[in-house]
Order: structure tokens, then sequence, then C-alpha cells
């Protein structure tokens, strides 16, 4: 099996609000923001093949289905849809993708499931050959938004996946689709139900797989929130979020889980560490990813 990195449309966003209660003066060592207080964000998206005998694809990132207008509040930097571009770059298209693995539906990683938009043409979904797995905890999240999340939601994105037959709600650490190959986890300090999915390593010690990747969604958007004690201003639980990312980065560093970000610009893959402090951090940052085999 082989793993591409895919870059989605990027974004720009209030540094602050990304940081959560960390100081200016700490993060912006992390991220330089520009003159309006925004940092640079990615909306990278992981493809993996074959993977249960499927071509699958690891979120969408944020698409282009904004209209101008809510393309420039959200920061979003570019009009066309890259995703679709960088699948092309990679010899593939959307309709190769067999299944679409969703860790929620906050537009930033579900919005590339739409087609870009144009003035008086109703949103439409992609990727017509792809079964779509989402949480069922956060499913009814996104059916009933919270007023703090709502405007995270593409209210006609619900509806689309589940008149298109092929939405798989999941709900324990394997999925119909994909089987044994991907293990399922889930974190509710960002979100309720927001699931981490993990494409199991080929070794095992002690009856548990080691040596895979784990798609780490926003409980880990980056390298600088790999330290524990940083989390983002749109996490609804930051002391629930802190917890679970400490259960989760102690698993993936005892059984050698890489950790795929989907938002850190300057690195997709890395491997993760813990000083002689108790600190975690990351080494062996991969950039990109093009066709790299699982093992490597």
């Amino acid at each position: 099996m082989k793993l591409w990195s895919l870059l989605g449309n990027s974004q720009k966003l209030d540094g602050g609000a990304m940081f959560g209660n960390a100081p200016r003066a700490m993060w912006e060592k992390w991220s330089p923001p520009d003159a309006e207080n925004r940092i640079e964000l990615a909306c990278r998206a992981l493809l993996a093949q074959p993977l249960n005998g499927k071509t699958v694809l690891f979120e969408t990132g944020i698409g282009a289905f904004f209209e101008p207008k809510l393309r420039a509040r959200f920061g979003v930097q570019e009009d066309r849809h890259v995703l679709l571009d960088s699948l092309r770059a990679a010899g593939f298209s959307q309709e190769d993708i067999d299944v679409v693995v969703l860790s929620h539906l906050h537009f930033d990683h579900a919005g590339g499931l739409l087609a870009p938009w144009q003035d008086g043409r109703a949103p439409e979904l992609l990727f017509p050959n792809a079964t779509f797995i989402v949480g069922a905890e956060h499913w009814q999240r996104a059916l009933k938004p919270h007023p703090r999340d709502r405007a995270s939601f593409i209210p006609e994105l619900q509806p689309l996946l589940e008149a298109s037959g092929r939405l798989e709600l999941v709900s324990g650490e394997h999925s119909h689709a994909l089987g044994d190959a991907v293990r399922f986890s889930f974190s509710d300090g960002h979100t309720p139900g927001l699931m981490l999915a993990e494409i199991v390593g080929a070794e095992r010690i002690d009856g548990q797989p080691h040596g895979g990747v784990v798609f780490c969604a926003d409980l880990i958007p980056g390298r600088s929130w790999v330290h524990v004690p940083i989390t983002m201003g749109y996490d609804r639980n930051a002391e629930l979020l802190i917890d679970e990312k400490r259960a989760f980065l102690e698993d993936k560093l005892a059984r050698n889980v890489h950790l795929f970000f989907t938002h850190d610009p300057g690195c997709a893959l890395a491997q993760v560490t813990r000083d002689e402090k108790g600190k975690f951090g990351v080494a062996h940052e991969v950039a990109e990813l093009h066709a790299r085999p699982l093992a490597a």
C-alpha cells in the first residue's frame, strides 16, 4: 500500500483563535501572523491505495464551495477546487475514489465534498462512486448543531450525503467498507464524536498493531499542537481535549504510529517523541508524501 498527501484549498485564520489561551508571544514564533493577525493553514488530505482493496481518501479539505463573500470571510486563498487538481497530479480523479473517510463535518474538513461554487447553482456532491464514512455520534451533532458551532457546518451537505445512499455511520473500531485495515477511535474535546482513523500497520506486538499512520484531524491540527496544553479557541472543551490528546499521544508513541497533520502548512507526517521531562514533540518530519510505502 502507498500513501499520498494531497493539498486542498488553503486558509488564513486568526492566530489567537487557532492557539486558544496561548499568548501571541509564544505562538507567533511557531506561526508568524500577517498584518491581519492571520496564520497560514493547510487543508491536507491523505490518499491510500490499495487499502482493503480500495482507493481511500481521508478528508477533503475546505474546497471551493463558498461564494466569494464567504470565501474572503473565512480566509480561503484559492477560488478553484485545489484538491481535485492535487488528485489529478497524483494520477487519480474524483471518480476513482472508493471511500471517503471524514473525521467530522466542519466545513474546513468536508467542504471539498462539494463542487466549486457557481452563481445560481445548487450545491452538488462530488465523488460519485465513493462510500462516505462518518462517525455516528458526530452525524447527530451535524444534524442538530449547537449554537457554538452551527456556523461550522454546511446545512446542505448532510441531506446530500444521506440522499446518496452511500453513507456509512460508524460507532465502533471498524467500518464495513474498510474492515480491519482501518481502526477508529473517537474524541469529544473539539466536537462530539470526532473520528480518528488509523491505517493499521502490519507489525503486531502483544497482539497490538504497530507502525501505522493516524489522521489527527482537529485533535492535533499540526506540530505546534502536539504540545499537550496547546488547544484551539474553536475546541468545545479544552480540558477534555488535553486529556484525550495526552492519552492519544502516549498510545501512538508506544506503538510507533506516525501522525498525519491536516492543517500544518509545512509538515504532513511525523513521528511522536517525548523528552526526559515528559513533553511530547515530533521527529522525522515529512513535508509531502508521494506514493510512500506505509512501512517506510
